[in-house]
């Protein structure tokens, strides 16, 4: 979800798109809308009229009508009609995004949560938005341990060969292990495909502990897996891995390689 590019993570929005998907609305170009002449500042929300709305779940891509010209936004699944005037809090650029559910690369789209109406967007530290950036904590932090699915693992034996870890070890060895590729065996308990042009899944092995959070890590990779699915992975151990707004994994396993399931 995309090159370098810091991500937002937002609250949660607790309703659904219905609105129909059309072929119409699907087979439009949906690449060709050129960005805002610059992003807003931080802490200020996107304003604009909803000329156009398309589902692609877990997200509502929305066509804005804004004082700086048309812009696409990205938003958690929300009921919002055409002709509406929304405010994106807290939005986010992303250049050249691609959507994989919907087969198309916005040049441009901000990533961010519909405010409240007659609320003001604010700066406060948001938590997870579906989809986007799956596990992470509801608080900036550099050290600490990611909000996870409340699913604990029972013991799921331990990966073969030298590089092998548990999920605790990673997080008691993590100053040793950066930069170094292990292999962990884990049940997967969360999956967001598609997300930053990568797979991103939460793997539990039984190890740690639920209280202190080191029971469970974050991957990346390019290979599909599916909640439920215990896998082997193969990755690069990296800390503190920064995506802006204030998001920091103290621990992620990246590039891995899903080498058995």
């Amino acid at each position: 979800m995309r090159g370098a590019l810091p991500l937002i993570l937002v609250l949660t929005v607790a309703v659904g798109c219905q609105s129909k998907k059309s072929d119409a609305v699907v087979a439009a170009p949906i690449s060709g809308v050129m960005p805002a002449a610059g992003a807003p500042a931080p802490g200020q929300g996107l304003t604009g009229k909803v000329l156009e709305r398309i589902e692609a779940a877990p997200y509502c891509y929305l066509r804005l009508q804004t004082a700086q010209g048309e812009v696409w936004a990205a938003v958690p699944e929300a009921k919002i009609e055409k002709g509406t005037e929304v405010t994106i809090a807290n939005p986010m650029l992303m250049n050249n995004f691609e959507s994989k559910t919907l087969n198309k690369t916005f040049a441009a789209v901000y990533f961010g949560t519909i405010a409240p109406a007659g609320g003001a967007p604010t700066a406060a530290a948001p938590t997870t938005m579906p989809g986007v950036m799956p596990g992470a904590p509801a608080a900036p932090q550099a050290m600490g341990a990611p909000v996870v699915a409340k699913e604990v693992v029972s013991k799921v034996d331990k990966a073969a060969g030298s590089d092998a870890q548990t999920v605790a070890d990673v997080w008691a060895k993590k100053a040793s292990l950066k930069e170094k590729t292990v292999s962990i065996r884990g049940k997967v308990v969360k999956y967001n495909p598609g997300v930053m042009g990568k797979n991103w899944m939460h793997l539990q092995d039984g190890s740690g502990e639920a209280g202190k959070g080191n029971h469970d890590i974050t991957v990346t990779s390019q290979d599909p897996v599916a909640k439920g699915d215990v896998v082997t992975i193969k990755g690069v151990v990296r800390l503190d891995k920064d995506f802006g707004a204030g998001y920091i994994y103290a621990v992620l396993v990246e590039d891995a390689k899903v080498v058995k399931k």
